[in-house]
C-alpha cells in the first residue's frame, strides 16, 4: 500500500517528531514534581541521557514511545515503505538502548522505563496508576521499573 502523502510531506512530518519535551515526558515530569520529586532533564554526562534524572534517588526514568524503541505492543508497526531503512534504524535504537542500559547499571543507576501505550491507546493504565507505580519504585531499593500498557507482551 502506498503512503497517503508525498515524500517531502512525509519528511516534514517525521522530522517534526520531538526528541524531548514529548506528551509522556511532560506527563511524568509535571505529575511527579507535585509529588515532590526533584530532578534533572536530559543528562548529558549519562549514557542515553534520560529524560528525568533523580540523583537523590541514584534513579533515572525513560519515557520511551514505541514505535521509536520497537516495543512489542500495539503501537508499534513495521512502515510500508522504505521497509530496509526502517529496519536498519529502528535495530540500531533498540542496540544503542541496550548499550546505555547496560552502561548505566554499570554505573549503578537505577533505570525506569515507562512506555507511551501506557499513557495512550486501547491498553492504556489509569494515569494515577502510573505516577503511582514511578513513585513507589523511586522509594524502593528495586534496579528496575518497565510501566507498559495492559496486555503488552513485555
Amino acid at each position: 500500500m502506498a503512503d497517503i502523502v508525498g515524500p517531502e510531506t512525509r519528511s516534514r512530518m517525521m522530522s517534526a517528531i520531538r526528541g524531548r519535551d514529548t506528551r509522556p515526558e511532560l506527563f511524568l515530569r509535571k505529575n511527579l514534581h507535585k509529588r515532590g520529586f526533584r530532578y534533572r532533564l536530559q543528562a548529558r554526562d549519562l549514557p542515553g541521557r534520560p529524560d528525568l534524572v533523580f540523583p537523590r534517588y541514584k534513579a533515572v526514568l525513560f519515557a520511551h514511545g514505541c514505535f521509536w524503541h520497537m516495543h512489542d505492543c500495539r503501537l508499534f508497526k513495521w512502515p510500508r515503505t522504505r521497509r530496509e531503512f526502517w529496519r536498519s534504524k529502528l535495530e540500531a535504537n533498540r542496540s544503542r538502548d541496550e548499550r546505555n542500559l547496560a552502561a548505566l547499571a554499570h554505573a549503578s543507576w537505577r533505570i525506569g522505563v515507562v512506555w507511551e501505550c501506557s499513557l495512550k491507546g486501547p491498553a492504556r493504565r489509569d494515569p494515577e496508576e502510573i505516577i503511582d507505580q514511578c513513585a513507589e519504585w523511586l522509594y524502593s531499593d528495586r534496579d528496575s521499573l518497565e510501566v507498559a500498557g495492559y496486555n503488552c507482551q513485555k
